[in-house]
């Protein structure tokens, strides 16, 4: 596997990749790679001929008082999974070359990203689009995948691909869970084990209201159950609970299909995103 830091010596070791059409997928992530990054590559070798994973905690998309200096980082050991994942190469570059001085541009999806997480974290998914536009254009893969754990990024993202015409085909990878239901996340690492074993309210509370909305229930009644269920459960605070139509994130108050339940939740100092389908 080729590690790699500088975009130029990146061009030239892609397009050695492409040579005689093979095909590319990336597979964007910042790090503290876990079973679910792993099942993101895993996925990418049944989809292209080539692996390009890349490692990148983007400043731009903490906010002031988030965990931009905490976030867990640990590039040898990260690497060392890679390889066993028959990566083909390792996109790591620091800051300075990702926001060169004088950096002023950034991506906005309007829409999309007011609500939800946009709304409790102010320009986060400018900091994610700018940099997955960035990505694009260093890497020029002919696929990329994110992980639908991250439902709103999932859809900016598409949306963002397909306004500026990027010509990359965007896959979501299903979300990967242990085996008591909490969605895999490298933030995990934050939980105490009493708040670890609190945390499984959160995926059981989402679960029950999905089947509730499902089988009929009131929305609004659903969602009031959940978020009290959350809280019930060990948690902080709720930042939001939402039924959303799946592609434009619209917030439904009568279920339609596609529909997606949509919920992050506070636990210490640790914030938790999870999502499930409305079928």
């Amino acid at each position: 596997m080729q590690i790699i830091r500088d975009i130029a010596t990146l061009h030239r070791a892609v397009s050695a990749l492409k040579q005689g059409g093979k095909s590319v997928v990336l597979v964007p992530t910042m790090g503290a790679l876990h079973a679910g990054h792993l099942s993101l590559v895993r996925m990418a070798r049944r989809v292209a001929d080539h692996v390009v994973v890349s490692i990148f905690v983007n400043p731009t998309q903490f906010g002031p008082n988030e965990d931009f200096v905490a976030y867990p980082r640990d590039e040898a050991r990260d690497a060392a999974l890679l390889v066993e994942e028959k990566t083909a190469l390792l996109w790591a570059p620091d800051v300075a070359t990702m926001y060169p001085t004088g950096h002023g541009t950034h991506i906005e999806v309007a829409e999309l990203g007011a609500d939800y997480c946009g709304a409790a974290r102010p320009g986060h998914f400018d900091g994610v689009a700018t940099v997955v536009a960035k990505l694009f254009n260093q890497v020029r893969p002919d696929v990329a995948i994110f992980g639908e754990k991250d439902w709103q990024q999932l859809a900016i993202i598409r949306r963002m691909a397909r306004d500026l015409d990027f010509g990359v085909d965007i896959l979501g990878a299903p979300i990967a869970r242990d085996a008591d239901g909490l969605a895999l996340s490298s933030r995990n690492a934050y939980l105490s084990p009493e708040q670890r074993a609190a945390a499984t309210a959160f995926p059981n509370a989402l679960k029950a209201a999905a089947a509730a909305i499902a089988s009929g229930a009131d929305v609004g009644e659903a969602l009031a159950k959940t978020e009290a269920a959350i809280v019930a459960g060990g948690f902080d605070s709720v930042d939001y609970v939402a039924l959303a139509d799946a592609d434009s994130l619209e917030r439904l108050n009568v279920w339609r299909a596609p529909a997606r339940l949509l919920a992050a939740a506070r636990i210490g100092k640790t914030r938790l995103i999870d999502n499930l389908p409305v079928k």
